[in-house]
């Protein structure tokens, strides 16, 4: 169950993925532009939007001596860009029809009418299926406003589990954020250690894990794994990671590029009898077999009371 024991939403891949591709792109757009505008966090912390109470922002950006945020709002389905010149922000209505390029010269529109100019390599990041860039691309021009409001409702409950998941920890951590190249909630716990391995010869690889980290996540589904999910990896992968068993019933570890990744299906944990405890059972479990088998000190990084 979800807010005040109402049903977690069902969002199946199929049924919005024209939409939710379109929605990826989008916040491309904007993640691009938060790349240029924001100095550089440790793991890219500084370029990733954060959940609000309606949708997800950036950070506060720079553009010479004028400040500005972007937020999308998936209440009224639309884009705010405020700036630190102008009493009112400029509103980008987010509909069926309006294509990522559509998107893309509103937003570049809306940027200029505050007398800002961020350049960026208009092209998406990471998705290997989606090349185009964003000035041409009118092939994704899905939005499904029924379909992204269940999906926001379920990023704004897994950010709260994730938030108390949180509290838990003592150590280095991220914040709770939704990285805009893969389209994925997450939340990052570090030993405090560097990796100890040959950095990856990828840049932005390299800087996101420059060190030790337990992660876990949230992504919606696409072509590979077309149906929600919650995961959890550790970087660099231990020897023994997959020997440790995951919780609840429907979680397991299975093959991910180099490594594993452990995994249980979104409609698993909506349809629990308690679904916060189904995925902070998911979490506790996912972070037990991943500092046991780093050999983390986890009680050094544990707040005092919070469960190991």
């Amino acid at each position: 169950m979800g807010d005040h024991g109402t049903p977690l939403p069902a969002i199946p891949y199929e049924a919005w993925e024209p939409a939710k591709i379109t929605l990826h792109l989008y916040c491309q757009v904007v993640g691009k532009i938060v790349l240029r505008s924001s100095a550089l966090r440790n793991h890219w912390w500084n370029v990733t939007l954060r959940p609000t109470a309606r949708g997800v922002k950036t950070q506060p950006l720079s553009a010479g001596t004028t400040s500005f945020d972007i937020e999308f709002d998936f209440v009224e389905h639309h884009v705010a860009v405020r700036a630190s010149t102008a009493r009112e922000p400029a509103l980008i209505r987010l509909r069926d029809g309006l294509s990522v390029a559509d998107f893309y010269a509103a937003m570049r529109g809306a940027l200029h009418g505050f007398a800002i100019d961020v350049p960026i390599l208009a092209k998406p990041y990471g998705v290997p299926s989606l090349t185009t860039p964003f000035a041409e691309d009118r092939e994704h021009r899905s939005y499904d406003a029924v379909m992204v409001r269940r999906w926001w409702d379920v990023i704004r409950w897994s950010s709260d589990v994730l938030e108390r998941f949180a509290g838990e920890f003592a150590g280095k951590q991220g914040p709770v954020q939704l990285f805009w190249h893969s389209f994925d909630l997450a939340l990052a716990r570090y030993s405090g250690r560097r990796a100890g391995v040959a950095p990856p010869s990828d840049p932005v690889e390299r800087e996101a894990y420059s060190h030790e980290v337990i992660a876990f996540g949230f992504w919606a589904g696409d072509p590979n794994v077309p149906a929600p999910t919650y995961y959890t990896y550790t970087a660099p992968e231990p020897a023994t990671l997959t020997t440790f068993a995951l919780r609840p019933d429907g979680a397991a570890w299975g093959p991910a590029g180099n490594g594993h990744l452990g995994t249980v299906p979104y409609e698993r944990i909506r349809g629990a009898s308690d679904s916060e405890a189904a995925l902070l059972a998911f979490l506790h479990s996912g972070y037990a077999a991943g500092s046991a088998a780093a050999g983390w000190d986890v009680a050094a990084l544990a707040h005092d009371g919070a469960p190991h």
